[in-house]
């Protein structure tokens, strides 16, 4: 071997040690809505960067509960724009940080095929005994949910059949289970390739509900952490944005 050729092995080698030498991890509190999508942004993000993150799924209010408790996370994804602000007037984000990476949509849905009608008329006329939906206290999906009942003249009739999920993943889980026959989802966890994949499903008309703006920011703890500046910066990037509407979202305006 050259010493030409053997140099070069050692500058790559020298430079490969400093990228992983450099790499961060950073801890992601995110929305359950956000899974399957967010899932697959940290892949990217992990292959374009060198850092890598672990991510936690959960309910947004019960994970601000976290925070004001010391809990380490450095990077939140929220279902809400309510949640984040609440952590920027406590002082426990970094001031400048929080902006809307994703605006959901609220879909009813049931895993059987045929059962949701196109206008949603099952809500009114439908003989089912179990509705799940997320509980509205901790969750902006069930508090958007809630929204639409109140709007449709329905709620006080179908209150009495709500099953309530911790969060949105626990009322997926319900319905596709067959432990409600219907209930509100994301529709990031129903969708593929454009459309719901199984089931039956009404996506419900954003003039009977409060934009569900889903806002992230950067938590005090992460502050010096180049992983948790580098995956907020990425989410901003078109591959990430690619992702996110594919699976169902609304695009917020340029941040």
């Amino acid at each position: 071997m050259s010493f030409i050729a053997l140099n070069r092995i050692v500058l790559a080698l020298s430079l490969l040690w400093s990228t992983f030498a450099q790499a961060d991890t950073t801890l992601v509190a995110v929305a359950a809505n956000f899974t399957k999508p967010m899932t697959e942004i940290v892949e990217a993000f992990e292959k374009a960067s060198g850092h890598s993150a672990k991510l936690s799924f959960g309910s947004s209010g019960k994970f601000v509960a976290q925070f004001e408790n010391g809990a380490p996370f450095e990077v939140f994804l929220s279902a809400d724009d309510k949640s984040p602000l609440k952590l920027e007037q406590s002082g426990l984000t970094v001031t400048g940080t929080r902006f809307t990476y994703a605006i959901g949509k609220l879909v009813l849905w049931s895993g059987n095929p045929g059962y949701v009608d196109e206008q949603a008329q099952i809500l009114s006329k439908g003989d089912f005994k179990h509705l799940a939906l997320a509980d509205p206290k901790l969750a902006p999906y069930g508090a958007a949910a809630v929204e639409v009942l109140k709007n449709q003249g329905l709620l006080e009739k179908l209150q009495p059949l709500f099953v309530q999920g911790e969060n949105i993943a626990q009322t997926h889980q319900f319905i596709s289970t067959g432990n409600a026959e219907l209930g509100f989802v994301a529709l990031s966890q129903v969708i593929e390739n454009g459309k719901i994949s199984a089931g039956s499903g009404w996506i419900v008309p954003e003039s009977l509900h409060s934009p569900i703006l889903q806002d992230a920011v950067l938590l005090k703890t992460g502050a010096d952490n180049p992983a948790a500046q580098a995956l907020l910066a990425f989410l901003k990037t078109p591959p990430a944005l690619a992702i996110i509407e594919k699976y169902g979202y609304a695009l917020p305006a340029a941040n």
